[in-house]
Parts: C-alpha cells; structure tokens; sequence
C-alpha cells in the first residue's frame, strides 16, 4: 500500500510540475495585424505565412492575422511590437523613423521596374536595409512581398507636374514623400490609410497614390475618377516580426517560421504575377479613367529635391540602386 501511494504521490507530483513549467504543451499565439484589405495580397501571403507556421509547428505556434487596421495604424502595429504587445506586422519605408536606410525602399523615381526591385532586395542593398531595421527598430523581415507601382488618382487629369496645382493629396507618413509633392506643386497631408476613403470622400482631400490592388481593394474608386499612370515609385513591403518574441521561441521552432517565410514569398511572387494586369481591368470596369503621364516631366523636377534630401547614408544605398544593371 505504502509503495502504491508513494507511486501515486510521484505521478501526481510530474503532472503538477509539467503543467507549471511555462506552459510548455500549450500552443504559443502570436499577432500579426496590418493595415490592408482582407482581398489584398497584403493580407492574402499573411494568411499562407499562417497556415503554413500551423502545418510545419504542428499547432505549437498559431498566427492570428489582424487586417483592415484591427490593431490600428501602420506605426501603432510597429509600436505595439516593440512595447511587447503584439509579435508581427508589414511595412517598409515608414521604418525610416528608426531606420533612415529604410527611406530608399520608396525613393520616387529610383527603381525602374519590378525587376529592378527584385535585383535590389537581392543584393547586398536589402541585406543592408533588413540589418539596420533589426538593429535599430528591433525587428526581423523575415520575407518580403512586391508591390504594384504606386499611382496618382484625383477628380480631374493630371498629365503633368502643371495640372497638380495645388491638389491635396493625402501621402503616407514618409518626409521624403512631403518633399517629392511639394517639389511638384501639390499640398501633400501625411494620414493613415484607414482615415483616406472618408477623407475623399468628404472633400478633405483631393487626391492620393497608392498601389492599383490597394486603390481597388480600399474601394477608391468610388471616390477617384482618374488613375493618373505616374508609375512614381516601385517598391516592396516586409513581413516582420519583433526579434525578442522571434529569439524567444526554440530553435526548433524559429527554424519553422523560417521555412514558412519562404514558402509564403513564394507564394507572394505567383499572386503577384498574377496580378500584374489585373487590377488595371477591375478598375476600368469599376470606371476609373486611365490617363497617361508626362513621366520624365515629374522625375526632372523630382530628381534634385530628392537627392538634396537624402543623408549621405541614404545617398550611398541610393547610388548604389541606381547603378544596378
């Protein structure tokens, strides 16, 4: 009897201790909130990026995706990793705040092309924007996803830098996009791109520029009538996660969220080849106006403020992407 209870004693004993130790047997759930649409495939590479960290972790870590700005603004997503109170987002050039590297994600007219982008990130330039955005923000981009070249849209044609005459255009909160717009006659107002439909629609605003899947799955165009071919920056977006909540998982389990970012991009890189014609057809259907722009007039008057405004820094990676073939 002494014996059977003693045996009885030691099990209760481990069960106790197993359940005490951190919670070790429960899944661990991480928040990953972002600002675009649940059609964007903004949101739809953070879904993939989900399952696939389910599938290959076995439901020990779980990705619960927050779109629409559930979690709030770009920035209040990026701040709310840093306090601790969130684990992932996606964004890219507003990091120039902590990371000044991060501006040339966005530079107006330095990528030429989606190719061009591609070549970039690839190349000792991403290497160097992700490791200060680590360094000096705290967080890791685990993969990035490309992005449509952001375009102009208004109630009236824009065919060159004359026809903006003041226009109010609504920007994201990037300094280098104050000093491009002015540079070309508008009245650029940074906002945060769930406060943009009313904004237009309401008249506050008369303009702003974004990629085509954004602008269509934001639903401006029923507020905009002209999508004004701009073509002002092509760029690409990270998704990031805090480096403590990533340096706090096993090893094991890092190595799995490392597997699923590669399988989610390249997922990206399929719906974004996809899309590359798409988005011009939905939106001519939902009767948006296409106007062709006097390109080379908006980089002639571009070109100078941009690089006076740039840090040498910045200037550095800057002519470095210019330069590439």
């Amino acid at each position: 009897m002494k014996k059977l209870l003693l045996i009885m004693f030691s099990l209760l004993l481990f069960a106790s201790c197993k359940s005490g130790s951190g919670g070790s047997d429960k899944p661990i759930v991480w928040k990953l909130g972002h600002i675009y649409a649940e059609d964007n495939i903004m949101h739809l590479v953070s879904l993939k990026f989900a399952e696939e960290v389910n599938r290959l972790t076995e439901g020990k870590l779980t990705i619960q995706v927050f779109p629409n700005s559930l979690e709030g603004s770009e920035i209040d997503n990026i701040n709310g990793i840093r306090l601790g109170t969130s684990q992932m987002t996606i964004t890219g050039e507003s990091l120039q705040t902590w990371a000044p590297k991060a501006a040339v994600m966005a530079v107006p007219y330095t990528f030429r092309s989606v190719e061009h982008v591609k070549k970039g990130i690839e190349s000792e330039i991403g290497e160097e924007i992700a490791q200060e955005i680590e360094e000096k923000v705290g967080l890791v981009p685990l993969f990035y996803v490309l992005r449509l070249p952001r375009n102009l849209t208004s109630n009236r044609p824009i065919k060159t830098p004359a026809d903006l005459n003041k226009l109010i255009l609504r920007i994201p909160n990037v300094p280098l996009f104050v000093k491009a717009w002015e540079s070309l006659g508008a009245k650029p107002t940074p906002m945060a791109l769930n406060e943009v439909f009313t904004s237009l629609q309401q008249g506050t605003i008369e303009g702003q520029e974004n990629p085509m899947d954004l602008i269509y799955t934001s639903g401006f165009y029923e507020v905009q009538k002209y999508m004004n071919l701009t073509e002002h920056v092509y760029s690409w977006l990270y998704i990031v996660v805090g480096k403590k909540q990533l340096e706090s998982l096993t090893p094991e389990l890092r190595e799995k969220v490392f597997e699923a970012s590669k399988i989610a991009q390249e997922y990206g890189i399929e719906e974004f080849n996809k899309m590359q014609t798409k988005y011009v057809d939905l939106l001519k259907e939902k009767g948006m106006t296409f106007v062709e722009v006097d390109k080379k007039a908006f980089e002639d008057l571009v070109k100078p403020v941009i690089e006076a405004n740039l840090t040498e820094e910045q200037k550095a990676i800057y002519n470095k992407i210019l330069a590439i073939e």
